[in-house]
């Protein structure tokens, strides 16, 4: 059997102390970037495997974060990009990114508490709110940190718990702005059901851009073939060009006629096919969402705010032109 690799170990192969050999893994963002990348340099070449269970017994902390693997939508999942850069802002915080499914909020709950009582989670990065979220009252009742990636709809200021997100309606007011300078005036929007909170927010977009203007409307329960049908609708109805509340009701919405259509989400199906889609900074919300879990789990830690209302940020989307709308 090979011989165990120890800390000491890496600390002569980096030729720094075990004490910053300790750092870089327990509270990486005190160590300077270049002594970092040089001791996890040193942890890969020599195989260095952390014991979990003896980290737990010294820190208290089990340094895993919590995430539901999200649903795909006509084979599209624009949360993979999502949880790759959450793993990987982890990784760099020290932590490690601990996956569950669950179908609705109630069988979630019941995925936090088995969670809990055998992995023992840190914290929560929470996908996919919406109105009267349940998950979060539940968390929040019992004092366990968490982030949601989303807001908490139909709740005043923001709500009281921290939450990462993209502004929806600002991706559709450029998307409908981008099409009212290429001339057309009438322009529909192939939306969800309504009482989606991330769908109403993007429908929100698309009506303020729009002004006085008619509103050419249709909602659709995200799949390719209700976004076809809705799409030929609207065009029946006078609509020159469409605004889509995501990638998989536009593939349908393509379908439907030869008019401009922009998406949401710029899959990679949609750069495949050169569907002019809106791009959400998907990287940039998980690095947010491990910056403010990791705040809360250690609000000594440099930069971290003291005080004040709980984290509230706030990203826009950028609108990517793969097909001239005029």
């Amino acid at each position: 059997m090979a011989e165990k690799v120890t800390i000491a170990d890496v600390a002569r192969h980096a030729n720094v102390s075990r004490q910053t050999v300790s750092n870089v893994l327990n509270s990486p963002e005190i160590v300077r970037e270049e002594t970092r990348q040089r001791v996890l340099q040193a942890v890969e070449e020599l195989g260095y495997r952390v014991s979990q269970a003896a980290r737990r017994l010294r820190t208290g902390r089990s340094r895993l974060l919590a995430v539901r693997a999200e649903h795909t939508q006509d084979g599209m999942n624009v949360f993979d990009r999502f949880l790759h850069g959450l793993t990987e802002s982890a990784g760099l915080a020290g932590y490690r990114v601990i996956l569950y499914t669950a179908q609705d909020g109630p069988s979630e709950i019941e995925a936090f508490d088995d969670l809990l009582g055998t992995y023992e989670p840190d914290a929560f990065v929470l996908t996919s709110t919406d109105y009267g979220d349940v998950r979060t009252e539940w968390l929040a009742g019992r004092g366990l940190p968490f982030v949601t990636f989303g807001r908490p709809w139909g709740t005043p200021g923001g709500g009281s718990h921290p939450w990462v997100d993209v502004d929806g309606a600002a991706g559709t007011a450029a998307a409908t702005r981008h099409l009212l300078d290429a001339g057309h005036e009438r322009i529909g929007f192939v939306g969800w059901t309504r009482g989606s909170g991330v769908g109403d927010d993007r429908r929100s977009g698309w009506v303020r851009a729009l002004g006085d203007r008619p509103l050419l409307e249709r909602d659709t329960d995200g799949s390719a073939a209700m976004g076809e049908a809705a799409a030929r609708e609207l065009i029946a109805a006078g609509a020159t060009a469409l605004v889509c509340v995501s990638d998989a009701v536009a593939l349908g919405a393509l379908q439907a006629g030869d008019v401009p259509v922009i998406g949401f989400d710029d899959t990679p199906v949609a750069r495949a096919i050169g569907l002019s889609s809106l791009a959400q900074p998907l990287e940039e919300v998980a690095r947010a969402c491990v910056d403010v879990v990791t705040t809360i789990l250690d609000p000594d830690k440099p930069g971290a705010r003291r005080g004040g209302p709980p984290y509230h940020v706030l990203l826009e989307p950028s609108l990517v032109i793969r097909k001239d709308p005029r």
